[in-house]
């Protein structure tokens, strides 16, 4: 079977939805140093090779939305779809503590391969699914790990990422998500809501789509039935929200 360095979901739903998943899978392609980055299982199952739980939560939450899925299927540690083409932390050397011994010596030559070969055409794809419709709502499913080496433990369960020039939904989502009195929900946490270049720079915030990056705390998500919750809940908040806004 050839690679394919992305996987579509439900292509032919009718709802208005995209949901992308970046992050989705920690696969390392035969082709880089025989699909091994060089760091053992332990650091290939942690946060800094893909969100753990987000594809999951990601497939349910489209099957429920009736709306089209998209994720990739290769490693953030080969390279990551969540940033700039020109972006230094594109392919990463050093993350979270670890050393990545197969990116220690990349040059550009093999950067460029990577954005050819997985990048380029998992954002073709994205691109695609994103004009299918005008009145689009592009949700970005990524999880968070609950501490970072050395960093203090994070609160909240859920956040929402936002920035200009398109604003319109994120804020309105924020507010619905406050309204659920179990949550810590985090503004623009635990990271700020825009790099350049990065998804919803290349596909939502400079064509005016309505959109969110929501980022779920990985231990609530580790599990099916975690991933299975949060995504029934969120399905009925995204549609509250839409509907209390009209837009």
């Amino acid at each position: 079977m050839t690679y394919q360095p992305y996987t579509i979901f439900g292509a032919d739903r009718p709802g208005r939805w995209l949901i992308t998943c970046d992050h989705a899978s920690n696969f390392v392609p035969l082709e880089i140093n025989g699909g091994d980055l060089g760091i053992g299982p332990a650091d290939m199952n942690r946060h800094i090779a893909y969100d753990i739980g987000a594809r999951g939560t990601s497939l349910i939450l489209g099957e429920l939305l009736n709306s089209p899925v998209i994720c990739s299927n290769f490693s953030r540690l080969v390279i990551d779809p969540n940033r700039g083409a020109d972006d230094p932390t594109l392919v990463m050397r050093l993350y979270d503590g670890t050393i990545i011994p197969a990116n220690r010596h990349v040059d550009a030559q093999e950067v460029q391969r990577r954005i050819d070969a997985y990048y380029r055409p998992y954002h073709d794809a994205l691109a695609d699914l994103a004009a299918a419709r005008e009145d689009i709502i592009i949700i970005a499913m990524h999880s968070f790990s609950p501490r970072l080496n050395g960093r203090a433990p994070r609160p909240w369960e859920i956040g929402v990422l936002h920035a200009a020039p398109e604003d319109r939904f994120a804020p309105p989502l924020i507010q619905r998500l406050q309204e659920e009195t179990d949550l810590t929900v985090g503004d623009n946490e635990p990271y700020a809501g825009h790099l350049a270049g990065d998804s919803m720079d290349q596909h939502a915030l400079h064509q005016g789509r309505l959109n969110a990056l929501i980022e779920l705390r990985q231990d609530v998500i580790a599990s099916e039935e975690g991933q299975a919750h949060w995504a029934e809940r969120l399905a009925a908040i995204l549609t509250d929200t839409i509907n209390r806004t009209s837009l």
